[in-house]
């Protein structure tokens, strides 16, 4: 949403399909707003302008999103709403909660992608039980470890226990008193993992040249998620081009890689974290060539996001949230619910 388009919203004053909230303290009430607007035609929800229709705006970051995004789930049956962000100037955001389709009809196709998408909010392949795991199925101290980050970062409150069980549980891996797949698929034994979920596989691979032709390199790894991101780190490691200058004012070399380490993790977090886990055959692959590097992973695009969307502002609907949600404590994914778009 750029200012034009918020300025024309706002012109339009409150109606059945537009609504105003001041800040996200009132994000329960949107939360209840958004989903009386299914109900109708759909419609926005803009957060940060006032009754009066004064644009305020207000201060957004990663845990303002989440935590609206967490009431936004609490919508039954589950939507997957769109969340805009508009700068409004002094570091001030307003955000847009657009739900429903008030523009057009719904191709068939369209809706049969809606309604899949809406009944893997509910049942997907990560929030399953894991039959036949159990905790000590685990590495607990991948758990404990992954935890311990997310508290020194501020990312989740101490839970003031160091039970594997209740850590799961806050979590949200366990439910019911059953282990959840995305558990498994976290911090799985790899040794059980290789000869059982043959899905969780890394594929990595040096090409020669610019095309698949020939291999200078070529492994596969089965494992947890973060055993395979180490895998996948050290091999790019092994394999990427590191280019070397002598800084002027203390002639000391300075190592600088062909691609920034922080950006390359984030965009292996990202595909485990959106990827396929359904087919047997899926996995996260990892290919360098002489001009590039490619990062790739089993599964379509979901939520309307298209190839070219993936370059424009957007949020980032992820998934797998609960994996994705456990990269995020562990401070492996650096922002939460941005898009591929940083700034």
């Amino acid at each position: 949403m750029v200012n034009d388009e918020l300025a024309n919203l706002v012109a339009q004053g409150e109606s059945e399909t537009l609504e105003f909230k001041k800040t996200t303290g009132e994000r329960v009430e949107a939360a209840k707003t958004a989903c009386a607007m299914l109900n109708h035609r759909g419609g926005v929800v803009l957060i940060g302008v006032a009754d009066d229709g004064t644009v305020t705006g207000q201060e957004v970051g990663d845990g303002t999103i989440e935590r609206l995004a967490e009431e936004l789930q609490n919508i039954d049956p589950p939507v997957f709403p769109t969340i805009d962000r508009t700068d409004v100037g002094n570091g001030k955001t307003v955000l847009a909660i657009r739900v429903g389709n008030t523009t057009r009809r719904m191709t068939q196709e369209e809706y049969s992608q809606t309604l899949l998408e809406r009944m893997h909010s509910e049942e997907r392949w990560e929030n399953q039980p894991a039959f036949g795991w159990s905790i000590d199925d685990l590495d607990l101290a991948e758990v404990r470890r992954t935890v311990g980050e997310a508290v020194r970062m501020g990312r989740l409150s101490d839970p003031g226990t160091t039970d594997p069980s209740d850590l799961l549980l806050g979590m949200g891996l366990v439910k019911d008193g059953a282990l959840l797949r995305a558990a498994v698929a976290l911090f799985g034994n790899n040794r059980r993992i290789e000869s059982e979920w043959t899905q969780c596989l890394l594929r990595v691979a040096r090409f020669h040249g610019i095309d698949r032709s020939e291999f200078l390199d070529n492994r596969q790894f089965r494992g947890n998620a973060f055993t395979l991101l180490t895998q996948a780190e050290r091999f790019i490691l092994e394999h990427m081009p590191i280019a070397g200058r002598i800084t002027p004012e203390s002639f000391i070399r300075v190592d600088e890689p062909l691609y920034p380490p922080l950006a390359l993790r984030e965009a292996l977090a990202n595909a485990f974290c959106h990827r396929d886990y359904t087919s047997g055959g899926g996995s996260v692959g990892v290919g360098i060539y002489d001009d590039r590097l490619e990062i790739t992973s089993t599964g379509p695009l979901h939520f309307g996001l298209t190839p070219e969307r993936l370059f424009l502002s957007h949020e980032s609907q992820p998934w797998n949230p609960l994996i994705a949600n456990a990269f995020y404590r562990r401070g492996i994914i650096e922002q939460w619910g941005r898009g591929t778009i940083k700034t």
